[in-house]
């Protein structure tokens, strides 16, 4: 019981701490820094904005999980490395491109994938109790296992950077997830890991506050690739832990991260456009175009990401009730797929016409 106080009363300052976190930094780089993180850029396919915002948010979501990582050493002598050095290199490879620093696309896919070989190698991270008997089987080979866990990790990571283009999209979706990861590890009395999801979480809503429904701070790419990879651990470990889950449930929780970018890197190919380079056709795009008109070209920013993450949960909550059975949760993933390939063909027809 005391040990629950003491926890509380943590998380409870590392609330109060981040806030100030992002405070400070949202004052500071909208004012201080010469405009070296205002993104200024309103012709991009994927611009939503009017006015000068800082892309400082990556900051704030950085230094907190710092902070947060010496909490959780403190109170159980553990450091979680390859979230820190994950952590750490992923935003540095974002930060690059949030203060201007031009580098293509294939160079910094080159990065990521350098940074996720090296660090999943070096701490032997495994995904187990896959619902697939021959994944299983080639899953033991470290070569195959490691290539699997960065395309994987690489879906992710691109498919947050992907819908961070309205205030809140990515936020709202992080806290889903981690909120589904939360209750999944509490009820299963993994309570060390919990308390970390927990810290995540308080990060995530410490960043709204400054984004939604009007964005003063946006997470840049800094933010949205550590946020991704956060969330990436976070399921595969959730997935570890908790062997007696079908590990389709945590397909269907990531999704529309994934297919997001799985479904748009094909298009693209059809379309004779690089999968690399953003467009103005995704499926949070497409949606905006059609309520922009009702709601009008502010308002309808953030109505669009109460609109799809609305539309998300909904899809992904009944499968709480079958989490354990891998059969049923096979057909719903699948069946989530072909209501996204559905709704995007139809937006788009509507769109085009």
């Amino acid at each position: 019981m005391q040990t629950d106080s003491i926890e509380l009363g943590f998380l409870s300052l590392f609330a109060l701490i981040t806030f100030f976190i992002f405070l400070i930094i949202e004052k500071i780089s909208n004012k201080n820094l010469d405009g070296i993180l205002l993104d200024k850029d309103f012709s991009k396919p994927q611009s939503f904005h009017s006015r000068a915002t800082s892309r400082s948010g990556g900051i704030g979501c950085f230094i907190s999980l710092l902070i947060f990582l010496g909490i959780y050493f403190l109170l159980y002598s553990q450091f979680l490395y390859i979230y820190f050095f994950t952590g750490v290199s992923l935003f540095l490879i974002g930060y690059l491109d949030d203060i201007k620093i031009k580098i293509s696309p294939n160079l910094r896919l080159i990065l990521m994938i350098i940074s996720l070989v090296l660090f999943i190698s070096a701490f032997s991270l495994k995904i187990e109790n896959v619902d697939l008997m021959f994944l299983n089987f080639w899953l033991e080979n470290k070569i195959f296992s490691t290539f699997f866990i960065v395309l994987c990790f690489l879906f992710i990571i691109n498919g947050a950077n992907l819908i961070d283009g309205f205030n809140g999209l990515l936020t709202i979706n992080l806290i889903i997830i981690n909120s589904i990861l939360l209750f999944i590890n509490l009820s299963n009395a993994h309570l060390e890991f919990s308390f970390f999801l927990t810290g995540q979480i308080i990060i995530l809503i410490s960043f709204l506050l400054f984004n939604f429904p009007k964005a003063k701070i946006f997470l840049g790419d800094s933010g949205s690739y550590l946020s991704g990879i956060l969330i990436a651990l976070n399921v595969v470990y959730t997935n570890n832990l908790n062997p007696e889950l079908s590990s389709f449930f945590f397909c269907i929780l990531l999704f529309y991260l994934f297919f997001e970018v799985f479904f748009s890197f094909f298009r693209k190919l059809y379309q004779n456009k690089s999968p690399v380079l953003p467009d103005d056709s995704h499926l949070h795009m497409l949606i905006h175009n059609r309520i922009v008109n009702i709601f009008g070209l502010e308002k309808s920013n953030y109505i669009n990401s109460i609109i799809i993450n609305s539309i998300y949960l909904a899809l992904v909550f009944p499968s709480l009730y079958f989490i354990d059975n891998s059969l049923v949760c096979k057909y719903w993933f699948f069946s989530l797929i072909l209501i996204y390939m559905i709704a995007y063909l139809r937006l788009y027809r509507l769109t085009k016409n």
